[in-house]
This record gives structure tokens, sequence and C-alpha cells, in this order.
């Protein structure tokens, strides 16, 4: 069933909804009209004041609207008024705060700038929660006995990591999967390694390994699939779609 695009969610809701059932619910775009997966999607949220603002973790109070990542048609929609007309449209006239006085919707020209920086520091965040879980290996020599053994679910490197470097690892991931050949490769980060180390603690993070493979925890396997869909909105708004 189709959920309503718009819904008021509680954000403790929210927070204890199983990981698989909340990333599978649908959302509507506002701009294009197509449905998509919410974890796919980036939620914009309107602050009391009455401005528009990026919601990444989709865990701000009140109702929110949908958008795919897609930094140039945002862009285009903001030139041409389409995101403020659609946005008025979602809230049937527009935003009311909690005296049932309706708001002037306010869109920043730096609301492109600021959904961007809003992706980055939900995947560092996340970056930053695997490693304290367990779920993330780093260093060239044990990324590349992990993945050549298959426990590897996601490779990934730093912008400024050295191609000699990115190709090493990635032949011992696709030994790993069995998928020698193929072309696989692990996703270049729009972050370099300094940007990432301070994310971590850890000095010269120019490489991370997500764990594929249950740990002891169980929560490998999911920790891949988390990552993945932080890397794969951030990418895909900046207009760089990771490799398959």
């Amino acid at each position: 069933m189709r959920t309503p695009p718009n819904e008021r969610v509680n954000p403790d809701i929210a927070e204890r909804r199983a990981p698989e059932l909340a990333s599978g619910s649908e959302r509507r775009c506002i701009l294009s009209g197509e449905t998509a997966p919410r974890a796919q999607l980036i939620r914009l949220a309107i602050a009391p004041s009455g401005e528009v603002l990026p919601d990444p973790a989709a865990k701000a109070p009140g109702r929110g609207a949908w958008i795919a990542p897609d930094k140039a048609a945002l862009e285009s929609a903001m030139g041409d008024g389409h995101l403020k007309r659609a946005l008025m449209r979602s809230f049937k006239g527009g935003p009311i705060d909690h005296d049932g006085h309706r708001l002037q919707l306010q869109i920043g020209d730096d609301l492109p700038g600021a959904i961007a920086a809003g992706l980055t520091r939900h995947l560092l965040d996340r970056l930053g929660l695997e490693w304290r879980g367990g779920n993330i290996v780093l260093g060239s020599s044990r990324i590349a006995e992990h993945a050549r053994t298959g426990r590897i679910g996601l490779l990934l490197h730093a912008s400024d990591a050295s191609e000699d470097g990115r190709r090493k690892l990635d032949q011992a991931w696709r030994v790993g999967l069995d998928q020698e050949g193929s072309g696989k490769r692990g996703i270049v980060l729009p972050l370099d390694r300094d940007t990432l180390s301070v994310a971590l603690g850890r000095a010269n993070v120019v490489h991370l390994g997500v764990s594929g493979a249950h740990n002891k925890g169980g929560n490998g396997k999911d920790a891949a699939s988390r990552v993945g869909q932080a890397v794969t909105r951030l990418t895909r708004f900046l207009g760089n779609d990771p490799p398959g």
C-alpha cells in the first residue's frame, strides 16, 4: 500500500521503526510526481519561521515534502517557481504554525548547497556509527584480506586515493564477490581523506570496507545497505551516480 506523501510522523516512532520498513515505505517527489522508497529521496522540512530546510535523516517533527536527489532539477524548479508551487500544493496553501497562522514560505538561494552539506553530514555520521559498531574495516591490507574472503559488502575510496591503491582493492573485492572480469569497482566518494579521517577519528583514512557478512552483532549485511543508501543519495544529488 502506498504511504501518503506528507504524513505527519512522530520522530520517536520513526526512530523505532524496523530499518527495512522505514527504508521500504514510499514517498512521492513533489517535483516529478514519481514515487520511490523514502531512503532514495530527500525530505524537506519547514522551520517555525517558514524557512525550507533539508532533513536528510527524515526525523524533524511535523509534515515534510520529498524530492528526488537531483541538484540540477532542484535548481531548475527553484528558478522557474515550480518548487514553491509544489510546496504550496503539498501543504494545501502553505504550512501553518502552532497558533494556526499560515507561514510565508522562505526558500533560500543556498538550498541546494544546504542539501549537499546535509547529505554529507548524514553520510559522515553514518560512517562514524558503523565504525563504532565494528562494521567498517580500515587499512589497505586488512581491507584486501576481508575483501578476498567475501566479507566486504561495500568498498569506498577517498576522492584523493591513488589509482593504483583503488585498483588493487577493487580487484581483491571482485575476487571475494566471485565477479572477476566484471569490472566492478569500489565507489570514489566526493570526500577526501582528511574529511574521512576526522569523521572516523583515525589518521589517514583513504579506503573503507563496509562489512557485508554478519558480524557478532548480526548487523554486517545491514551496514553495507545503510551506508550504501547514504552514499547513493549524496552522489546522485551531486550528479555523479556511483558505479554498479
